[in-house]
């Protein structure tokens, strides 16, 4: 017999030579892959800190189309967004500090529409800003009123967790307090990926849990349990066939590679991406 996976090879195959009819070829079981691979630039900031305008240049040269920034290295939001023209890439998300949505919101909302930036994403909270159950609820709090403010000036705010949202606080893991108080219209999230597995979690039950939640993802590899230690993209354990299968489910649309200690900064997002480009699921 004929397995569903068997099934779906050949078809993908033939889909690949042009010998399906056009309608078969959109069925909703048909392998997918990933358009746009990106990757936040932290995984390359000792060339960015040396030359920005060669490493985009060269970020570009690999494939890739996005890049998520984390500072613009000492230049003017004009000279990023001539870079990214140059080098035919765009930046949907950059990442900041809450505190630039509370206290510099009109420059940051003035740095992003030149660069073209349509996320602000909050990457990390203070140690001291989380020390309660109720602390954590006046961050979604917080959250809301930062994505309120957001929305109105054109932009969506997201948040970047780490593994420490899935600790457990007076019972309770944040990071289930966060998506249930925050209102999806204002919220949204970017999941990287492997610290939510290196606390414990899989990613597919936050996609069942809050569907549609999801539009940016972190996307870096772990070389399993116990130590978990982060590797490139396809050298690890992590299940990338079955976790993009839920993308739908999730509220996928960006995907960002990221390696935060590589041996070989470039040589690591050059093997992400080939192996993120060449994945159907």
């Amino acid at each position: 017999m004929t397995s569903r996976r068997d099934a779906l090879k050949t078809l993908t195959a033939l889909a690949a030579a042009g010998l399906l009819p056009r309608a078969a070829r959109a069925l909703p079981w048909s392998a997918e892959s990933i358009k746009y691979v990106g990757v936040q630039l932290y995984t390359v900031r000792a060339a960015m800190g040396v030359d920005v305008a060669a490493t985009l240049k060269a970020v570009a040269k690999l494939g890739y189309r996005e890049v998520e920034f984390a500072g613009y290295f000492k230049h003017s939001p004009a000279d990023i967004r001539r870079m990214l023209d140059d080098n035919g890439l765009t930046s949907p998300s950059t990442h900041l500090a809450l505190t630039d949505l509370q206290q510099g919101f009109d420059a940051t909302a003035d740095a992003a529409h030149v660069v073209g930036h349509k996320y602000l994403t909050v990457a990390w909270l203070d140690a001291r800003d989380r020390t309660s159950l109720d602390a954590w609820k006046k961050l979604a709090d917080a959250f809301n009123t930062a994505g309120e403010r957001a929305k109105r000036a054109g932009y969506r705010f997201a948040y970047h967790n780490h593994d420490f949202e899935f600790t457990p606080v007076e019972g309770q893991v944040p990071m289930d307090i966060l998506l249930a108080r925050t209102d999806p219209a204002l919220v949204t999230y970017e999941m990287d990926l492997y610290w939510a597995v290196k606390a414990g979690y899989d990613p597919r039950t936050y996609f069942a849990r809050f569907p549609g939640r999801f539009e940016l993802v972190h996307v870096k590899d772990s070389k399993g349990a116990p130590a978990h230690t982060m590797t490139e993209v396809g050298s690890g354990s992590m299940d990338w066939k079955g976790i993009f299968a839920q993308h739908r489910k999730a509220g996928i649309q960006h995907y960002f590679v990221e390696h935060d200690e590589p041996a070989d900064p470039m040589d690591s997002i050059r093997v992400s991406y080939n192996y993120l480009k060449a994945l159907t699921f």
